[in-house]
């Protein structure tokens, strides 16, 4: 959604609250699309802090279904975000301003969905774990470990091991 800053920017003092409607069915990731099961109506406060220069801040939640990185079940992640930029109004930016502002604000619009978007990615988690002690699949058959053991031998050797495990299994076969 597209808010004009305009007033904020001309108006010292001026404080904006507006309640922002975020249609988020998915968001993205590194390529793939992860559903939202909910999102809660986000709040945006803008402040005029100097002549050309407004204070935004946004905050709200939004819950997305993201795979555990172990047993792939699905995991409802809450994004908390609480978002404050400096936004400076185009005719007053330095270069540097225009560049960092140009991912969430058109000319004196600013972007709501892009600067949530980009909030999102940079709060995105290292990893997604359905539980600390997730034991994940197994790596022979794919059965999920936290149901219970499949039966399957997950004995991996030691590859540092192996000139001397291949002198024990010549001698067996003599």
């Amino acid at each position: 959604m597209l808010v004009n800053v305009t007033d904020v920017f001309t108006s010292e003092g001026r404080a904006v609250e507006k309640e922002i409607p975020v249609g988020f069915t998915q968001v993205e990731h590194e390529g793939v699309s992860y559903p939202v099961r909910e999102c809660t109506a986000f709040s945006l406060r803008l402040m005029n802090t100097a002549p050309g220069k407004a204070l935004a801040e946004v905050s709200g939640k939004l819950m997305a279904a993201i795979p555990c990185d172990r047993c792939l079940r699905e995991v409802e992640y809450p994004f908390l975000l609480q978002i404050a930029r400096e936004v400076v109004a185009p005719d007053r930016a330095s270069s540097e301003e225009l560049e960092e502002q140009s991912a969430f604000m058109e000319g004196y619009s600013l972007d709501t969905d892009r600067l949530i978007e980009n909030e999102i990615m940079t709060s995105w988690p290292m990893k997604v774990l359905c539980d600390p002690d997730c034991k994940g699949l197994c790596p022979v058959c794919g059965k999920d470990l936290n149901t219970g053991a499949c039966g399957c031998d997950t004995f991996v050797p030691d590859p540092r091991m192996a000139a001397i495990m291949d002198v024990f299994n010549a001698n067996k076969e003599v």
